[in-house]
């Protein structure tokens, strides 16, 4: 009896029951109510029939298999339940069913990634992420590929769950990975969705193409890439669409999104107007947002690399697409046939444009076909019907190419990172998203093949859930009975299984000529009418089909199969396409054009050969495989796939027909349950046993679960042990089942197996760790007491030593005292003798010039090797199919339509578009030398230009020479060597530039006799790969240029040379991004040898960087052969390693490449040394190029007048540097190369010492290494010949040393109980500690900041024991340990500046100038971090007050702690054990309170006291060099006065001796000097005179002597330092009258005024060499003095520069005046702004041009220069100038005339400004600030002065620009235009029109122009007058009448091309002369004259003007920009003066 709530289950109409519920009403009356809600009356006979329902159907369970009720109504039922609660995942075991929502529901978050992420299948509710973490676990897990089969009808959600577990996928591999793969991969899907999908009747977005989708993981599971296969597009959606379908998305997304441009220039209008897209009726779709997608589209097809130009492309033939299916096709009858022509339309012409083929073409290839006879070939016209046909074939193949190209490309991106490893390697899953099963009113060829699919599918299914499955089990004798299942492999025999099948009656019907659709029809009705899946068409008129799938039946509709099976483009299409020169038309069609190619040349052209059958046989045309035929071939390659996977199923169902959400179609869905085998699915996997392990695979990953006393497995069975197991962890036996040879399990037993694994695995970690930290804190006791114990004895030992050092110490600095006196002593008498040696043999040698004829030189220094004779060098380079071949490089790069072939002259313009004009420049002074290089041009010069042994070096690297090549660290360490002899060095063999330069045009001004001369090859070479290492812009100009002279180049030889430049350049400097790739492709189209050659060699420099210096002799040779280069390395122990070599070795290669060869572990601090001659220097171990150094030997030969090729270099590893935490125990093979370098240096007196006592100890423990401990006077002797220079052996006797080093090894005898090896790292520990400078690495240094030091310039030495500031060898400025430096970083450059590094210390902060600076910097950081990292010794920085936990250690600020790093903590913990060094109390603390100090030992607690935080820090005023010291003396010129004063006894006024008369001269004194003080002035009376009255000016100054009249400062400074600026002689006299009176002063005012007068002198001139020494004692030994420092630097610095030629100027006096060494100028621009820039007495001009760039931030200093303006004139000074001495220029100009006080100076007004002077590179809108402070303010003048010739136009434009200028947006303004119009328009034009025209016309200019700022206005005034060709010139007007041709008057202008004349009434140019035409030019007084050279002689122009020396200065500027640019060839690199 039923109750009142009851589920049962109720029959209904569909035949499947359906639930409903008892219902009881208020009168008792029961009724069912069913899942529709439906009521039905209950009774008692409808009662009897009931079955009531199981309690799991009554809710619903997320797996089904758990469905108590297993039958259909009961698996509909559930999915029912589900669906209504939003629930559209189920499971069935491991297949999960999906049904299609038909809404967005929030279930797939990166919440829900995260939450399903790393969670076994079950442990959460259903879902596809599920799925996903299942194939992701399983593949890293079991190491095997997975795949995920998703099946299911049209409209189910097929591709949407696809998009969703690749979203997974990607998601949870993104974490891990750190590129940007997994984007590309997700951005494919929309390009794909929008080219593959359509809107259908039963889906808004049905893929109409298969698609699978390979992912490819790594073995962390990081995705590495993706491979996507397609199946079968449905090419004839394109042309025609079912009622209520659309066409493909991107038809609709393009016209919806494309642009209002790309709309015009596609021609395109809205999608109804076009019949390819209205044939369904549908044109939009609620679903979708084309415009949208489309941006979506783009942006996805820019991540997947396709280009801008590739993306255009796509659209035109999309857009001609569509134009084609508006061409109508007009039917006539000709000869009694039907013909055909194409309607007139727009449509056709636009389509045929976009085809990029001929109008006329097209059409006769779409109304006309060819046939080919055995003779001849025959066209037919085709009728309207067959050309329309004729042109859907073309539309669709294009469209499927398109699509097929597309994948193909991006397979190129997401599968490339996969290219290089084989596929083998990586773990993959595979994602199946093929088009569903389909049933339409009209089904074509499309279905039958879909259809096929989905039975292959199902097929799969079947074999794989039910055939597989049993099969398994028989074999392993499980009990099992077997299921019956629905099978459907009858259905795959008709359709392609058994002979005679459908699909091959269709493809050899296909195949027949006259086959057509009824006789493929009649066949298989025929062959196939008995077979049940098969159904006949019902009469012969019928023309459908059917057959009985798997799904049901289905009717296929023949007509077209056969058309649709074959394919095919005709042959005239083909032709037709082959005349197209649209790219990717031709690029999707490659196949068919070449092989119509083929024909075509096999049809032109009979060739007889001996085997004419074969040929004919390779000849005959392959059969043209069919549609079906390959798509099954595909099909096949899908199923191996799969098969070889492990496969995971999606079911995906479609609730209802209608996309309606929350409607479920009852009988739609059980027809899907039924076909789909979901019932016997979840029967097999209730029963069966999913899960299987072989029994050795399952005890090794659950072996932890087995009880070993039991079970032991190396005693027991495996299977018994897993049958343990299992009982143990699964319990029920019917749970499991044992096998022959596996264990098969349940689903949900795999998820209990894994946690308890994983929890018993947790628990025996915990008893490791438990044990393994007990044994660490015992071992960490023992070794602290230890360690105590050690540090007891060694403090005791230290305090006793340390009081026999003070007494040692004393006797050294007294033995050293007494030889530093005997060694000046003897040093002054050498020099002595050395300067009368000198004076005798100094001899004057004459010269002559030889006069050379004008000579055709060729030089054969290099010969190519003879080529091969085979035709391998045909050129192949203008390849237009490859997409990076040069030809096409040159399409569209090259500029003036160059070509990409050989020229045979030089280049007018370059082949690549340059920003900077000196890199135009620079491009073709290049093409000049690579066509002589070649030898493509002869070498011919003219008089004079042959010069033999010319160096074309800058002057920079002229005076370079081998002393300046070797490393700094021989500079300071390397001792009594030989020097290269100054004095024999030869003149410079630069011939002058002469006056008749060569009539060649194509030479360019600064090219003269410098290039124009005869080279060899190794010059040319040099010229053309220093222009690419100078100018990194140039160098794929450089690269184009030469590939250009080998395309096409028929000279073997220079074809050769060719390739040996192209090679060469390969190993210096690489191609930018740009190029890389046609290079690529440009050489390995190369000839044999050279295409491996260069190769190898271009990934080489890319991967190592560019050279820095030129090309080596040897590198020559090696490109010559194509061999690379054999080098010896040398080791310091005798071996030598053989490496080759090539241009682009490092040393950081060369360095690990011999320590591979001997096993060497502990490199660092092993640096490769070069030596040369007698030096020997450095090359580090990082990325320094190897022939750079040997290319500066070379460089040095050449320098000596010696051949390249005679360079003998050697290449070495040494010992460079130590760290401070050097072991020698680490790498015996180290410190054995240690320790012989050690002994050899000491044998070579490298490493030298003041005791013998370390000599003998040393050579000891060397004894002991050789010979052990057993003593031999013949073994001692040998040591001593190895280990003890020459030397000391002359000191001390051979005997004498023996007998020492004997006693020695016989007093030692603890080290006989050590090894060898211990004792030979003591040694090498003893050599570090005993010479670090030694082992430093050194940098040459500028101070720019920082505390004083008695240096600015200097050397740093960086070693193991700290910073070292050194000037020279034994003298340290100052010594920083590690320990007092606080920070290193380098400082952020500007492009004006040298990099600088900052190093801050606990005494200050140290600003360091270098060329290594980043270098210098990294190794200070490296040991400050290694230490900080070992150290076990911290401040504390905050205060840590005491807490309630009293593990927390108490400290104050500044304490030190000592760290217990014993034990080990985890890098986030965030506290750590310390004891406290002040209260020795110990506890925990915070690491981010301490500051873990940078030493290995407990600093001193003087350190600690500057260290501590609360110490303030130490004055900056204080010398650092002089804490080292005790309290200096001050030191006088004494020393000095004795050799250099004048004589006492022959000028003194009174009696005395020698001595007394002497001391007085150089001790301060207030009577005036009668006589100089130097000796060499006294017989020079004019001198003698300035000397003295410069002594009482200086008397004056000071204070010391009286004045009748008030005199000025400047005036004394004047008298005191003019002279001396004029007269060399005088400066020392300067100098020492300054100190003398400096010395033993009583006054203190007085001496202030003395450090004045010496701050003046030191800025400048310097003193000559013989006084520097002195004088800088003299300074230095007063270091308590404000200004001593400041003097020495202004001296060092003002001794590398040229010296002043004025006095000090007034600003520098009133500086020093008031104490202050800072000086400050006010510089104006020409936009009326001005600006205060610090400045100083060695400033130049150039270089405050610079500062004032750098600080406006402009983009270059060049071009701009300073202009004086006085209330006269304008003066433009000279760069190269003081800035003081260019203004004492003008301010000194009054006193000439009369005398005149310092007033006048004060008087002279004058303003200083910047302005641009040379107009070369100036592009407006390329340097903003530049354009508005400069530009436009010094162009606008002169447009108003009327020098420009423009149009009236011009001029409105122009005027409405500069009102806008003028008043911005006030409008009000224009009735003030008339008034401002000489403001607006040029001064001789404003008569044009009257005032109320003009006012007229600007108005509307303005107007036009509205919405733009000022700036934007002057910046649009720059570029309408940057057009024109005298912008940017300075115009001068000039009288002539040398000329009579020319107007008396003219406008003389000079821009960067030359110099122009210009007629000032009509402004026409007169003429135009190039700079390399103007031989001379001069000026003088207020005339100009210049020489141009023609081709008979010189023709003179003379002219006046008042400008004259303006003129001839802006003219000599040009021309030598010009000629440094032309020498701009020098490399970037290190530069040596």
């Amino acid at each position: 009896m039923l109750s009142k709530g009851d589920w049962v289950w109720l029959d209904s109409d569909i035949g499947i029951p359906i639930g409903a519920k008892v219902k009881e009403t208020q009168s008792g009356q029961r009724l069912l109510v069913d899942d529709e809600k439906k009521e039905h009356r209950l009774s008692l006979e409808l009662e009897a029939s009931l079955r009531v329902m199981h309690p799991t159907s009554v809710e619903g369970v997320d797996d089904m298999i758990k469905l108590g009720d297993m039958n259909e109504a009961g698996l509909l039922r559930n999915l029912l339940l589900r669906y209504r609660q939003g629930q559209i995942y189920t499971y069935t075991g491991l297949v999960l069913v999906a049904v299609n929502p038909y809404q967005d529901i929030p279930i797939y978050s990166s919440e829900q990634v995260r939450l399903y992420h790393g969670r076994k299948l079950g442990e959460l509710p259903p879902h596809i992420f599920a799925i996903a973490e299942s194939c992701y676990f399983n593949m890293k897990r079991h190491l095997k590929n997975q795949c995920c089969i998703i099946s299911g009808e049209s409209g189910a959600g097929k591709t949407e769950s696809t998009k969703l577990i690749l979203q997974y996928l990607a998601a949870i591999s993104g974490e891990l990975s750190v590129q940007q793969i997994e984007k590309q991969i997700l951005e494919s899907n929309p390009i794909l969705e929008a080219f593959g999908n359509a809107k259908t009747v039963r889906n808004d977005n049905s893929s109409r193409f298969g698609k699978y989708l390979e992912i490819f993981f790594n073995e962390h599971g990081v995705i590495k890439g993706a491979r996507i296969e397609q199946y079968l597009l449905e090419k004839s959606r394109v042309c025609h669409q079912a009622v209520e379908e659309r066409n493909y998305h991107i038809f609709y997304c393009m016209l919806a999104g494309i642009t209002t441009e790309e709309r015009k220039a596609l021609s395109l209008g809205n999608a109804e107007e076009y019949n390819f897209l209205s044939k369904g009726d549908c044109i939009m779709c609620e679903s979708r947002d084309d415009a949208k997608d489309f941006n979506h589209i783009r942006s996805a097809l820019k991540v997947l690399t396709f280009s801008e130009n590739q993306s255009q492309e796509i659209l035109k033939l999309l857009a001609a697409i569509l134009h084609l299916g508006n061409v109508y096709f007009e039917a006539n009858t000709q000869n009694n046939l039907e013909t055909s022509d194409v309607t007139k339309s727009q449509h056709f012409s636009i389509a045929a444009s976009l085809l990029q083929v001929q109008a006329s073409l097209l059409a006769s290839s779409l109304t006309h076909r060819s046939f080919k006879t055995n003779r001849e070939s025959v066209t037919k016209p085709l009728s309207s019907k067959q050309a329309a046909d004729c042109r859907d074939a073309f539309v669709k193949a294009i469209y499927n190419r398109l699509f097929i190209w597309i994948v193909g490309k991006i397979n190129s991106v997401i599968y490339k990172t996969l290219t290089n490893n084989s596929k083998s390697s990586y773990l993959s899953i595979g994602l199946l998203d093929i088009f569903g099963f389909e049933n339409f009113k009209t089904n074509s060829f499309e279905q039958l093949c879909i259809n096929f699919a989905n039975e292959k599918l199902q097929q799969f299914f079947v074999g794989h859930i039910f055939k597989l499955e049993q099969k398994e089990y028989l074999k392993e004798d499980i009990v099992w009975n077997n299921i019956r299942f629905s099978d459907n492999q009858d259905i795959l025999d008709l359709l392609a299984g058994k002979p005679c099948n459908v699909l091959s009656l269709i493809d050899e019907e296909s195949l027949f000529p006259k086959g057509s659709d009824i006789t493929m029809l009649n066949k298989m009705n025929g062959q196939h009418r008995k077979n049940k899946s098969y159904l006949a068409s019902r009469s012969n008129y019928d023309t459908d089909f059917g057959i009985r799938h798997f799904t049901g039946a289905v009717h296929y509709d023949s007509n077209g199969f056969l058309e649709k099976n074959r394919d095919a483009v005709s042959s005239d299409i083909i032709k037709m396409m082959n005349t197209s020169t649209n790219k990717l038309l031709c690029q999707i069609f490659e196949t068919e054009l070449s092989a119509n190619a083929a024909k075509t040349t096999n049809n032109r052209k009979v060739t007889m050969t001996p085997c004419s059958s074969l040929r004919s046989q390779a000849d005959r045309p392959k059969q043209v495989p069919t549609l079906s035929g390959q798509f099954r071939h595909s099909l096949d390659s899908l199923m191996r796939t799969l098969s070889a996977c492990h496969p995971f199923f999606i079911r995906c169902f479609k609730p209802n027909n209608d996309k309606q959400p929350k409607v479920f179609d009852r009988e739609l869905c059980n027809r899907q349950l039924r076909y789909s085998g979901m019932m016997d699915t979840i029967r097999i996997r209730k029963l069966g046993y999913p899960i299987r392990h072989t029994f050795a695979e399952f005890l090794k990953r659950y072996r932890v679960l087995l009880k070993t006393s039991d079970f032991d497995p190396k005693t027991v069975a495996p299977a018994a042990c897993c049958e343990a197991i299992c009982r143990t962890a699964i319990r029920k036996k019917d749970e499991w089942k044992i096998g022959k040879t596996k264990i098969f399990l349940k689903d949900a037993h795999d998820a209990i197996l894994e946690n308890l694994r994983e929890h018993e695995l947790n628990r025996k970690a915990l008893v490791v760790q438990r044990v393994m930290r007990g044994h660490n804190n015992r071992k960490s006791f023992l070794r602290k007491r230890a360690a105590v114990v050690v540090l007891q004895r060694s403090w005791r030992a230290y305090v006793a030593n340390k009081e026999l050092r003070k007494i040692r110490c004393g006797y050294e600095r007294l033995v050293s005292r007494i030889r530093s006196r005997w060694l000046q002593l003897q040093l002054k008498r050498q020099r002595a003798a050395a300067v009368t040696i000198q004076a005798q043999k100094t001899e004057d040698s004459k010269e002559s010039v030889e006069i050379t004829p004008k000579v055709i030189v060729i030089n054969p220094a290099i010969n190519p090797p003879t080529p091969p004779t085979s035709q391998e060098e045909d050129d192949n380079f203008d390849d237009d199919n490859d997409p990076f071949s040069f030809y096409n490089f040159s399409r569209r790069y090259f500029q003036n339509n160059a070509t990409h072939t050989l020229v045979r002259q030089r280049l007018k313009k370059p082949l690549l578009p340059h920003d900077d004009e000196g890199d135009e420049k620079a491009c073709l002074t290049v093409s000049w030398i690579i066509l002589r290089f070649m030898g493509d041009i002869p070498e011919q010069f003219g008089l004079g230009s042959v010069a033999s042994g010319f160096s074309h070096h800058s002057p920079a690297q002229q005076d370079r020479r081998l002393s300046t090549l070797v490393g700094l660290d021989q500079k300071i360490l390397r001792r009594n060597k030989k020097k290269l002899g100054g004095g024999n060095r030869k003149g410079s063999a630069i011939p002058e530039e002469p006056e008749n330069l060569t009539e060649d045009e194509d030479i360019m001004i600064g090219e003269g006799p410098t290039l124009d001369r005869p080279l060899t090859p190794l010059e040319k070479l040099h010229i053309i790969i220093g222009f690419g290492l100078s100018r990194p812009d140039i160098r794929d100009e450089i690269y184009c240029q030469i590939c250009k002279q080998l395309v096409k180049n028929q000279n073997t030889k220079s074809r050769m040379l060719g390739w040996t430049l192209l090679s060469v350049c390969l190993g210096i400097f690489p191609p930018t991004d740009l190029f890389i790739k046609y290079l690529e492709s440009f050489v390995r189209k190369g000839p044999r040898g050279y295409r491996e050659y260069c190769m190898k060699r271009l990934p080489r420099i890319i991967a190592n960087g560019e050279r820095h210096e030129f090309p080596c002799w040897i590198e020559l040779q090696a490109a010559t052969t194509k061999e690379p280069i054999d080098v010896s390395v040398a080791l310091i122990d005798g071996r030598m390693v053989n490496l080759k070599l090539e241009s682009a070795s490092t040393s950081a290669e060369i360095c690990q490449a011999v320590a591979d060869r001997i096993d060497h572990e502990d490199t660092h601090g092993f640096s490769l040394y070069i030596s040369f001659q007698d030096k020997m220097w450095s090359l580090g171990s990082s990325g320094k190029h190897v022939f750079d150094a040997v290319s500066q030997c070379e460089q040095e030969m050449k320098r000596q007048g010696k051949e390249e090729k005679d360079t003998a270099w050697k290449l070495s590893i040494r010992k460079e540097l130590f760290t401070p935490w050097h072991n020698c125990l680490l790498d015996p093979v180290s410190t054995d190369l240690i320790y012989n370098q050690v002994i050899e240096g000491i044998k070579s007196g490298e490493y030298t010492s003041e005791k013998e006592d370390e000599y003998i100890q040393m050579a000891a423990m060397h004894y002991f290494i050789q010979f052990g401990s057993e003593h031999s006077t013949d073994n001692v002797q040998k040591v001593v010949q190895e280990c003890i220079s020459t030397t000391l052996i002359e000191r001390r006797s051979m005997t004498r040393w023996i007998q020492l080093i004997s006693s020695a090894l016989l007093e030692s005898s603890d080290i006989n109980r050590l090894s060898k090896e211990t004792v030979k790292g003591q040694l090498v520990d003893l050599a570090r500690q005993k010479w670090p400078l030694n082992f430093s690495r050194f940098y040459e240094v500028t101070m720019m900041s920082g505390p004083p030091l008695p240096k600015n310039r200097f050397v740093v030495a960086v070693n193991w024991s700290g910073i070292f500031f050194m000037e020279g060898r034994d003298r340290t400025l100052l010594e920083i340990p590690y320990i007092e430096v606080q920070n290193v970083n380098m400082n952020s450059e500007s492009h004006f500046s040298t990099r600088s590094m900052s190093l801050t210390t606990v005494s200050g902060e140290y600003v360091l100038k270098s060329v290594s600076a980043a270098d210098m910097a990294a190794l200070i950081e490296e040991n400050l971090e290694g230490l900080r990292q070992r150290s076990a010794y911290a401040l504390v920085q905050n205060e840590v007050s005491k807490q309630d936990d009293p593990m927390w250690l108490v400290c104050k600020r500044g304490d030190l702690l000592l760290v217990d790093k014993s034990e080990e903590s985890s890098p986030d913990q965030n506290w750590i054990r310390a004891t406290n060094q002040r209260t020795n109390a110990t506890g925990a603390v915070y690491k981010d309170a301490l500051q873990f100090l940078p030493t290995l030992s407990r600093p001193s607690d003087d350190t600690l006291k500057l260290l501590s935080p609360k110490q303030n820090k130490i004055s900056a005023t204080k010398t650092p060099a002089a804490g080292d010291e005790a309290v200096v003396v001050p030191v006088s010129l004494k020393e000095f006065a004795i050799e250099n004063f004048r004589s006492e006894g022959k000028f003194g006024r009174q009696a005395g001796s020698k001595g007394s008369s002497r001391e007085k001269l150089w001790v301060s004194s207030r009577e005036p000097l009668k006589q100089p003080l130097m000796k060499n002035l006294v017989h020079n009376s004019e001198l003698s005179s300035f000397a003295s009255n410069a002594f009482i000016a200086i008397l004056k100054y000071m204070g010391d002597y009286p004045i009748k009249h008030a005199r000025s400062p400047l005036e004394l400074t004047d008298q005191i330092f003019g002279a001396a600026t004029q007269h060399e002689a005088l400066r020392d006299e300067i100098y020492c009258q300054i100190m003398r009176q400096m010395t033993n002063h009583t006054s203190r005012m007085s001496l202030e005024r003395g450090w004045q007068l010496m701050w003046l002198c030191s800025g400048l001139f310097p003193p000559s060499h013989n006084l520097m020494k002195h004088a800088q004692r003299f300074l230095e030994s007063r270091p308590r003095e404000p200004m001593s420092a400041g003097c020495l630097q202004r001296m060092q610095e003002i001794s590398s520069k040229e010296p002043r030629k004025f006095p000090p100027h007034m600003v520098e006096v009133d500086a020093i005046q008031l104490n202050s060494t800072k000086m400050y100028h006010r510089i104006h621009f020409p936009n009326d702004t001005n600006e205060i820039f610090e400045v100083t007495s060695t400033t130049t001009n150039k270089d405050l041009c610079v500062r004032i760039a750098s600080h406006l931030k402009l983009n270059s200093a060049d071009g701009y220069g300073l202009y004086m303006k006085t209330t006269s004139k304008v003066v433009g000074v000279d760069e190269q100038k003081y800035l003081f001495d260019s203004l004492r220029l003008t301010t000194d100009a009054p006193k000439k005339g009369k005398k005149v006080r310092e007033a006048n100076q004060a008087n002279v007004r004058f303003l200083l400004i910047c302005k641009r002077r040379l107009w070369f590179n100036v592009t407006p809108g390329k340097d903003l600030v530049a354009d508005l402070t400069f530009h436009f303010p010094q162009e606008m003048p002169k447009y108003l002065r009327g020098y420009h010739n423009c149009t009236k136009e011009d001029m409105i434009k122009l005027g409405g620009l500069l009102f806008r200028v003028k008043v911005d947006s006030d409008r009000s303004q224009f009735v003030m235009i008339p008034k401002m119009l000489k403001d607006l328009v040029p001064a001789d034009q404003i008569k044009l029109m009257l005032p109320e025209s003009w006012k007229k016309h600007i108005i509307a200019s303005y107007k036009e122009q509205s919405g733009i700022t000022v700036d934007e206005a002057k910046l649009a005034f720059l570029k309408a007058i940057s057009g024109w060709p005298t912008f940017g010139c300075a115009f001068f007007e000039v009288n002539q009448t040398s000329e009579p041709s020319y107007p008396s008057t003219l406008l003389f202008a000079i821009n960067k091309k030359g110099v122009v004349l210009i007629d000032p009434k009509t402004k026409e140019l007169v003429v135009m002369h190039p700079f390399n035409r103007i031989s001379k030019y001069r000026s003088k007084g207020n005339s100009f004259q210049m020489t141009i050279s023609t081709l008979v002689k010189g023709n003179k122009f003379v002219c006046e003007t008042p400008q004259a020396y303006a003129i001839e200065d802006l003219l000599r500027s040009y021309v030598s920009m010009y000629e440094a640019q032309a020498q701009s060839f020098q490399p970037r690199g290190q530069r040596f003066s």
